[in-house]
C-alpha cells in the first residue's frame, strides 16, 4: 500500500479507500453481508486506512455493515468517513437534502449509533443544500468538532466556489468529488485542493465497474440501478469511446501481467492531486485484487500514453 500526507489534517492516509455504496444493497446489484464484511476487513488487512460510508447507502444498511466489519479491533486501524445532509424521503421518491443545524446534529448521532462508534474521523456534507445557508451548516460542523464527535470536516460534490464559501465559516480538511479516467470534470478543483493542503477523496474510481475491463457490451441492469441512473458511462457515444480506451489499458495490463482494473487504480492514485481513490468491493477476491495494484506502478511513458488517449477521446 502507498500513503499520502494530508497537510491540513496532519495525518497520513492510504491512497486507496474502501467504498461502501454498493453494500447498502439498494439498486446496485446483488450483495451479501458476510462477503461485504470480509471484503472490508481484507482491504484493511492489506493496509487500507480509510473506510467511507453514508447513511443513505441502503437507508442505513451500509453504515450498519461497516459497524460490524469494524469490530474486533478493526475500528482502531482506520479513519472512518461518513456523511450528512441527504436523507431518504419518508414519503418515497427522491432523496432530500437537509443541512440545517438540528438535522446535522441528529444525523451525526444516528450514524454513530448505527456504526457503533463515538467518533467519526471525517464527516462529509454529501451534497450542497441550496435551501440552507452554509453558515448554519458549518456552525453545526464546528460544534461537532468542539464536542469531540468528529475530527475533520469534508464536502462532497461541491464546486471550488462552494468550497471557498464554506471555508469562510470553518475549516474543511477533505473534499470528495467524482474522478476517474472516464470523468475528469473535477480536475481543477483537485488541483486547487492540492495547493491548499486539503485532502482529496475521489469516488467513482472504476467508473461504475466499466474500468475493470470485464464489461464489453452494454449490461442489462435493472432500470433503477444506480450504475445506470447516476453514471453516464453506459450511454452513447461515451460507451463506445470507453471500449476504445480499454484496448489501450489492456495492452498496458498485459505488459505488467495485471488486471485492467489495476491500471485504472494506478492512473488515479499516481496523480499528485488525488490523496485517496475510493473503490467499492463486494468480496475478498475483489479486495485483494484492488490492493495488489500497489505492488507495481505505471511508468511515466504509460501515463503519458493513457493521458494522450483520453485527450483524443474527450470523454
Amino acid at each position: 500500500m502507498r500513503y499520502k500526507h494530508i497537510e491540513k489534517a496532519g495525518i497520513e492516509i492510504s491512497t486507496l479507500s474502501v467504498g461502501t455504496w454498493a453494500i447498502g444493497g439498494e439498486n446496485y446489484g446483488m450483495v451479501d453481508e458476510k462477503d461485504s464484511i470480509e471484503a472490508i476487513r481484507e482491504m484493511i488487512d492489506n493496509g487500507v486506512t480509510v473506510v467511507d460510508t453514508a447513511p443513505v447507502y441502503g437507508d442505513g444498511r451500509s453504515e450498519k455493515i461497516v459497524g460490524k466489519a469494524l469490530k474486533d479491533g478493526y475500528r482502531e486501524k482506520i479513519y472512518l468517513a461518513t456523511k450528512f445532509g441527504v436523507a431518504c424521503n419518508p414519503a418515497g421518491g427522491d432523496l432530500i437534502r437537509r443541512a440545517g443545524y438540528d438535522a446535522i446534529i441528529n444525523d451525526c448521532e444516528s450514524s454513530m449509533r448505527r456504526i457503533g462508534t463515538d467518533l467519526i474521523d471525517i464527516y462529509i456534507m454529501h451534497w450542497p443544500d441550496v435551501n440552507t445557508p452554509i453558515e448554519e451548516t458549518m456552525s453545526a460542523v464546528n460544534d461537532l468538532k468542539k464536542q469531540g464527535k468528529i475530527r475533520f470536516a469534508g464536502v462532497s460534490n461541491f464546486t471550488k466556489d462552494m468550497l471557498e464559501d464554506a471555508q469562510t465559516y470553518g475549516s474543511i480538511e477533505f473534499v470528495q468529488p467524482p474522478y476517474s479516467m472516464v470523468n475528469e470534470s473535477a480536475k481543477e478543483l483537485l488541483l486547487f485542493c492540492e495547493s491548499q493542503g486539503i485532502g482529496t477523496m475521489t469516488y467513482g474510481s472504476l467508473g461504475s465497474g466499466i474500468l475493470t475491463g470485464t464489461i464489453r457490451k452494454k449490461p442489462q441492469f435493472d432500470k433503477d440501478d444506480y450504475r445506470l441512473t447516476f453514471y453516464d458511462v453506459y450511454s452513447e457515444p461515451k460507451f463506445t469511446k470507453i471500449m476504445e480506451l480499454l484496448k489501450c489499458m489492456e495492452q498496458i495490463a498485459e505488459i505488467h501481467d495485471r488486471p485492467v482494473a489495476q491500471v485504472a487504480i494506478n492512473w488515479s492514485t499516481q496523480k499528485k492531486y488525488v490523496s485517496t481513490a475510493i473503490c467499492g468491493v463486494r468480496n475478498k477476491e475483489e479486495a485483494k485484487e484492488n490492493c495488489s495494484a500497489f505492488d507495481w506502478m505505471l511508468t511515466d511513458e504509460e501515463v503519458r500514453v493513457l493521458d494522450s488517449v483520453l485527450q483524443r477521446l474527450a470523454l
